[in-house]
């Protein structure tokens, strides 16, 4: 599954990283504290978070994450959108809370979807 059909199965706002929608998605990796994530989150899994600065944008870039999924409607920093573009992280939105997130791309990634 590729960040941009993960984005359509879920219904998911793009804010930045276009160029980032083609990466596949293996796995998914839920949480905010960054230096936990980059030591456990693992090569092209989706990062579920409400962390919309800089900060993750280097952590998704240091971690080689296919797509930070921001949920509970968290905002994106401008110069995270900024340096997800330059990057080509794709960060996409929900509303849903991270629980809900996780199980529906359970689902998808069990499903081959």
């Amino acid at each position: 599954m590729t960040v941009k059909e993960l984005s359509a199965a879920l219904s998911l706002r793009t804010l930045a990283g276009e160029q980032g929608l083609g990466r596949d998605i293996t796995g998914c990796y839920v949480g905010d504290l960054l230096s936990w994530v980059m030591g456990r989150a693992k090569e092209n899994d989706v990062w579920v978070t409400v962390m919309g600065n800089v900060n993750a944008i280097a952590v998704a870039k240091l971690a080689d994450i296919s797509c930070i999924l921001l949920c509970e409607s968290a905002h994106l920093d401008e110069d995270a959108r900024v340096q997800a573009d330059l990057n080509g992280i794709a960060v996409v939105a929900a509303e849903l809370p991270a629980y809900e997130l996780a199980v529906e791309i359970s689902k998808l990634l069990a499903a081959g979807s």
